[in-house]
């Protein structure tokens, strides 16, 4: 591996310290177990490499460790104040009318009483609508299908993540 082969960003990731990794990789995803498989295949060659891991390592994740990793998500239109990724990831509902926040406010809390864990959405990109209506047509699941679909938003969530951490220069 040639450092001008790697892009930048992901040889500064490569060549982190191991806590301080760690640490990066626990703040796009609050899983330690994915976090530990991931900081285990370092030095990542391509941002391709490091995303095919973190699915690799999502796939194997026990329901207590989803459940750790969905612990460290707000639920949407709250997200954490002062917290950057959050606000961003959820700016569809920073606009949203009083009546569609207040609806969204009803349906996590239904969403949690059913589930036992936040409505967990990919919602970079999503309008409030887009997110209401989601969380509608999800709650009827069963909860091993919700189980998965939580799997796959969050292995989306944790690539986007992911790549803001390697292309930051």
């Amino acid at each position: 591996m040639t450092s001008t082969s790697t892009p930048p960003g992901l040889a500064r990731f490569n060549a982190l310290e191991e806590h301080a990794a760690f640490t990066a990789l626990h703040e796009a995803c609050a899983s330690t177990a994915w976090a530990k498989r991931l900081l285990a295949a370092r030095p990542y060659v391509t941002p391709e490499a490091l995303y095919a891991a973190s699915d690799a390592a999502m796939a194997e994740l026990t329901a207590q460790d989803l459940a750790e990793a969905m612990a460290g998500h707000p639920p949407i239109g709250r997200p954490k104040p002062g917290d950057p990724t959050s606000a961003r990831e959820q700016r569809g509902m920073a606009g949203a009318s009083d009546a569609l926040k207040a609806e969204m406010l009803e349906l996590n809390l239904a969403y949690q009483e059913k589930f036992g864990h936040v409505f967990l959405i990919c919602a970079t990109g999503r309008t409030g609508e887009q997110m209401r209506d989601a969380v509608r047509e999800r709650i009827g699941n069963t909860p091993e299908r919700e189980r998965e679909i939580v799997r796959t938003e969050l292995g989306k969530i944790n690539r986007i993540r992911l790549a803001r951490l390697v292309e930051e220069d």
